[in-house]
């Protein structure tokens, strides 16, 4: 079993920053992509910034030139750095990574998602 938890939401005001941190924990043996989503009210989950084991970055359009994804392998960690943030960015984050842990019956591969954190930009 894998399991994310993130932390860092909160309400901001409009052009102000936030960052986001996401740890996975369980037995883990490799972690491939880990990724930022999010919900807005009356919207569906979309992605926002994702990055690979060998640091290879995606952006949403939205997400670009503002948003910076990283992560520490060693901690098995993913951060994502929210500048210049708009009233529109107000949703639920949502972790997410896939991988191979150490099942019961040996390698197993996973996708997990965290239960989010909820992130508020104020006019």
């Amino acid at each position: 079993q894998v399991q994310l938890v993130e932390s860092g939401g909160g309400l901001v005001q409009a052009g102000g920053p936030l960052r986001l941190s996401c740890k996975a924990s369980g037995r883990i043996l490799s972690i491939n992509t880990m990724g930022w989503y999010r919900r807005a009210p009356g919207n569906e989950r979309e992605l926002v910034a994702a990055v690979t084991s060998d640091g290879t970055t995606n952006y949403a359009d939205s997400a670009k030139g503002r948003f910076t994804i990283s992560r520490d392998n060693a901690k098995n960690t993913v951060y994502l750095q929210m500048n210049s943030l708009k009233p529109e960015d107000t949703a639920i984050y949502y972790c997410n990574a896939d991988g191979y842990y150490n099942g019961n019956y040996g390698t197993t591969s996973f996708r997990a998602w965290g239960l989010g954190t909820q992130v508020a930009v104020s006019s």
